[in-house]
């Protein structure tokens, strides 16, 4: 028995998944999800607990629940029916009325309570849970809970019908030491693991808490705390680099593949011929980490040296025998991509343009040389855009040859190394650098927290490629919806946002799009009419996702700048600049009165977009006042947004706070005569107008004083 928690006993929940081994990256996302559906149905059951811990391996998810209550938290609801008028009759006895309310609400008449509200007395219904034994719950709980996890990919095995990510082969469920009998996927729950596959017996292992789990564990070959194993793996992979007189090339996602792909790490060095030097180090780097999952060792200036790193699931007294196998099979990939290098330079990049005519991009739109042409028309039309004309002619090369390597040997064989195979055989074909750099570039970012493309004509191929790519499939209406998104839109999305925001680029992407979709138009590939509309908001989407959890801006005031920027300009930059700069004006002591003024001046005109002012029909001092601060402020404004003074422009509208308030506090909009009422509504019109050239401020959250 555990400690004790509040008012009720608590004990300890232990509960064990042992499966066929799990691909390695399944593991991490499912233990989280383990953690977090677990505290949802706990929460749900009204069971209290302590701390939840979530540990696994490629062949177990365990969860361990601390002081978990024993029984549920005992609750009261309460149900308001009738008024006592109506359901007692004259002589103070329950009618039809208050028989129905009961018997609606399962309990007994008697048991109604008469309460005084506000609205006088009426009949309440109190039923009251006093909750039932954890122990009887936790079965289905489980049960429940195991059916809810989701994987990538799942499978049935069995005549259960249970589908789970792979063969599930014991489990175990504890609590209070206690084991929790159910079945799930055909097994039967007990109080037994297993150890591991080559370390142990695989007979089965008593276990009564956490501590003698995690104990009896490790005495049969397993590690389950995955943090202890990547300590492990770390300081082994350290050592061997310094015994080798290098350094370890960090790779966390390797790292991570390493850690959820073993159970008691081990790790060993291996050797290739130094001849494979010769190979691009990004060659041998995927090489050995993609196909082998082998840490690589650097010398000096990040030079390769000619070992590996791998970590094994074995122990020490097997390391020489697979040591020599890991050499013989790592000799045949290089041996190939040795092979693939001399037989692709063979052939020019330029001449392997032609070859994309048979490569697909979609179906739908055409082939890769066909977004190759488009590539060529958009990439210098940027760097024009972006006042680059020494960057024009680069892209326009860079563009034709940026999809020449996939046709190439080497990439067929490892294609995560498109553009960087692009990059040197450009080089070895005598490009400039700046084009051989592009080519490479304009693959970046290749996910969310990727690198940049650092030159100019690396940056504008990679917006034209992702917006070539986003128009096309918007064109044809292949729009990502929920949580499908097969061509990663939303990754090239955030991708052109990112670019633009984080290099200082101010592009306005209307144009950008409407151009795309004409590049299209060109190659006879009809476009949808709402695909402009769709992919602005599909990008606005991003952009909100971008300045809510990087940028860390209020998702209002980036609102307000989104609904005033006009209608064919959607620039990222120049929004991030005014929603930043509405920003910092927010902290100012006038600046909720003003989006209070501003607000109550739309809310009056709604409906209403006469402008025309007629200055003899602004009989009182205060209209005359705002009528003449406010074409000061208009003569300013636009100027002032126009050149990207927008703190200043922030200042000439808090200028018209004063006679806003003035005007509201002097005179009556809504008047009887109709041309007085006309002009009035006009002059807040033009107020309306004039804010909205900088943001609407009706999008922005402030309490009313």
């Amino acid at each position: 028995m555990s400690e004790r928690k509040g008012k009720g006993r608590t004990a300890e929940l232990l509960l064990e998944v042992g499966t066929e081994e799990l691909p390695a990256q399944f593991v991490a996302p499912a233990l989280a999800e383990l953690d977090s559906r677990a505290t949802r149905l706990f929460k749900e059951a009204r069971l209290c607990h302590g701390a939840v811990t979530t540990l696994g391996t490629p062949r177990r998810l365990m969860l361990a629940v601390e002081s978990l209550a024993e029984a549920q938290e005992p609750i009261a609801t309460e149900v308001m029916g009738p008024s006592k008028a109506v359901a007692f009759d004259a002589l103070g006895k329950p009618n039809k009325a208050a028989f129905g309310f009961a018997g609606g609400q399962g309990v007994p008449v008697e048991s109604l309570e008469i309460r005084t509200t506000p609205k006088g007395e009426y009949l309440f219904a109190v039923k009251r849970d006093a909750g039932r034994k954890t122990a009887f719950l936790l079965p289905g709980l489980l049960t429940q809970l195991l059916e809810s996890l989701p994987f990538p990919k799942v499978m049935r095995w069995n005549d259960t019908g249970t589908r789970f990510a792979r063969p599930i082969r014991w489990l175990l469920a504890l609590y209070n030491g206690k084991p929790m009998r159910f079945d799930f996927a055909g097994v039967q729950a007990g109080n037994s693991t297993i150890g591991h596959r080559f370390l142990s017996t695989g007979k089965p292992l008593l276990v009564t808490d956490l501590k003698s789990y995690l104990k009896v564990l490790e005495k049969a070959g397993v590690i389950v705390d995955q943090e202890r194993r990547r300590r492990l793996i770390v300081s082994q992979l350290d050592r061997i680099a310094e015994q080798k007189k290098g350094t370890l090339l960090r790779d966390e996602a390797l790292l991570e593949q390493a850690i959820y792909s073993v159970e008691m790490p081990y790790a060993i060095a291996g050797k290739f011929h130094p001849q494979y030097l010769d190979l691009p180090k990004e060659v041998l780097i995927t090489a050995m980490k993609e196909h082998q999952g082998y840490f690589s060792l650097l010398k000096g200036e990040g030079h390769l040296l000619p070992y590996f790193v791998a970590v094994l699931n074995m122990s020490a007294r097997q390391a020489a025998t697979i040591r020599a196998g890991n050499e013989r099979v790592l000799e045949a990939r290089l041996a190939d991509a040795k092979f693939f290098y001399a037989e692709d330079r063979k052939t020019r990049l330029e001449s392997r343009v032609e070859q994309l005519r048979g490569v697909t991009f979609h179906q739908k739109l055409g082939s890769l040389h066909q977004k190759v042409q488009r590539l060529m028309t958009l990439a210098p039309k940027l760097a024009y855009t972006l006042h680059a004309p020494e960057a024009i002619e680069i892209c326009r090369q860079a563009a034709k040859l940026c999809k020449a390597d996939l046709t190439s040997g080497m990439v067929g064989e490892f294609p995560t190394l498109q553009g960087i195979m692009g990059r040197e055989y450009a080089r070895h074909d005598g490009e400039p650098e700046s084009v051989a750099n592009a080519i490479a570039e304009h693959y970046l970012p290749r996910f969310a927290e990727d690198i940049l493309p650092e030159s100019l004509p690396g940056k504008v191929l990679s917006l034209a490629d992702r917006l070539d790519t986003l128009a096309a499939f918007f064109a044809v209406g292949m729009i990502p919806s929920g949580s499908q998104d097969p061509f990663a839109l939303r990754r090239h999305a955030l991708a052109v946002i990112r670019i633009l925001w984080e290099g200082g680029i101010s592009l306005n992407l209307s144009a950008v799009i409407q151009l795309a979709l004409s590049e299209l138009k060109e190659q006879r590939i009809a476009a949808d009419e709402k695909a402009v509309t769709e992919l602005e908001r599909f990008l606005a989407e991003r952009l909100r996702y971008y300045a809510r959890e990087v940028a860390k801006l209020r998702e209002d005031f980036l609102e307000a700048v989104l609904a005033g920027r006009p209608a064919d300009t959607f620039d990222p930059l120049m929004l991030q600049a005014r929603a930043t700069a509405l920003q910092q004006f927010s902290s100012r002591s006038e600046f909720e009165s003003l989006v209070i003024a501003y607000k109550r001046a739309e809310n009056i005109t709604k409906g209403t977009q006469d402008d025309r002012v007629d200055p003899a029909l602004l009989r009182e001092p205060v209209e005359q006042e705002l009528h003449a601060a406010l074409q000061t402020a208009e003569q300013d404004v636009p100027d002032l947004v126009r050149e990207q003074e927008f703190a200043q422009a922030l200042n000439v509208l808090a200028s018209l706070k004063a006679p806003i308030d003035a005007f509201f506090n002097g005179v009556m909009v809504m008047v009887e005569e109709p041309s007085v009422r006309r002009n009035r509504l006009a002059l807040l019109v033009r107020v309306r107008h004039l804010f909205r050239q900088y943001a609407d401020l009706s999008k922005i959250q402030v309490e009313a004083r």
